[in-house]
């Protein structure tokens, strides 16, 4: 078993990157298998519970594994808990043996932040230096992490509502960055913008972007929620993790569901770009969008890592849940 320290510590940005880019060059390429992720909707708890298996063979290595998470937004004031908590089995698929049971809330934070970079690797400006966070929420925190492993990134501006967040994320950064608060407005304008908020009705005007921003929006996982402009969903060179998953649950699903977006204005999956099927950012491109629902072949990659890492370094609680001397 393996506990949150124990995940963080075996879960680099610098290896999960690498690993998130060969998920989605195998599942391009036809090498995973992923049923769409279930959900079971709990309104009356303002939350949801998501299943989400998968297996993929990214060549030097396979594996295979499901998560079970939830998002809860009423947790951090009513019970102290984190919004989004996950647990993860990763298993062997020779045999189909449980190798670990991991701690999938940090996996899902630490897999969303490296599935950004892959994204911001592949269509922001090579000298993006400035980086603009909307929601100051535990997801932001890996969002800085990941994106600045492969952008030079010097000035953060973090948005949020609840102040008390935006001073932790601040405490935990301004020895390394240039941090500030600022409005979304003043975020948006930076040469990169993650989104990490829950809402239903979009808060980014497309009028705040900058000229040639990258987006990664990464706070719509669930039918209705919506962050950004219809208008910057059709002005931007939009990449999506999944047709499946971001026309369901993803930033486009709303203004899929109405007709405003059709498959014309998706420019691609971001597998299609890892692959080199479609070329990432062109030097002519203005604003770019990456909508990201979270797929279950990232939390499988981030696992292979963790686990790896942490039999080499013989971390965790070694534990028997199946009786192997039943045949």
């Amino acid at each position: 078993m393996l506990d949150p320290s124990d995940v963080v510590a075996n879960a680099r940005m610098a290896e999960l990157i690498p690993a998130l880019s060969d998920a989605f060059a195998a599942y391009e390429r036809g090498d995973a298998q992923m049923p769409a992720k279930s959900y079971i909707d709990l309104p009356q708890y303002d939350g949801d519970f998501r299943s989400m298996p998968a297996y993929l063979d990214a060549g030097d290595w396979d594996a295979a594994g499901i998560k079970w998470v939830n998002v809860h937004v009423d947790n951090p004031d009513e019970f102290d808990l984190p919004t989004v908590m996950g647990t993860m089995i990763y298993s062997d698929p020779r045999n189909a043996f449980p190798l670990s049971i991991m701690d999938g809330t940090s996996l899902t934070r630490l897999r969303t932040g490296a599935a950004a970079a892959v994204a911001t690797d592949h269509l922001a400006a090579e000298d993006a230096r400035s980086l603009g966070i909307v929601g100051a929420g535990v997801q932001s925190y890996t969002q800085l992490e990941g994106i600045a492993e492969i952008r030079p990134i010097e000035e953060v501006v973090v948005s949020d509502i609840d102040e008390r967040a935006v001073a932790r994320f601040i405490d935990r950064y301004e020895d390394d960055f240039e941090v500030r608060t600022g409005s979304i407005e003043e975020a948006a304008a930076c040469d990169v913008l993650s989104t990490v908020t829950p809402v239903e009705e979009p808060i980014i005007p497309r009028s705040a972007l900058g000229d040639h921003t990258h987006v990664n929006a990464m706070g719509a996982d669930a039918k209705g929620k919506h962050e950004h402009d219809d208008q910057t969903l059709l002005d931007a060179k939009l990449v999506i993790d999944d047709w499946d998953q971001t026309t369901h649950s993803g930033e486009i699903n709303v203004p899929w569901s109405r007709g405003v977006l059709s498959e014309d204005d998706i420019y691609a999956e971001l597998g299609e770009i890892v692959v080199g099927d479609k070329p990432g950012r062109d030097p002519d491109d203005g604003i770019t969008l990456f909508d990201s629902t979270g797929l279950a072949i990232q939390d499988v990659a981030a696992a292979h890592v963790v686990y790896e890492h942490a039999r080499e370094r013989n971390n965790g609680y070694p534990f028997e849940l199946v009786d192997t001397r039943v045949r």
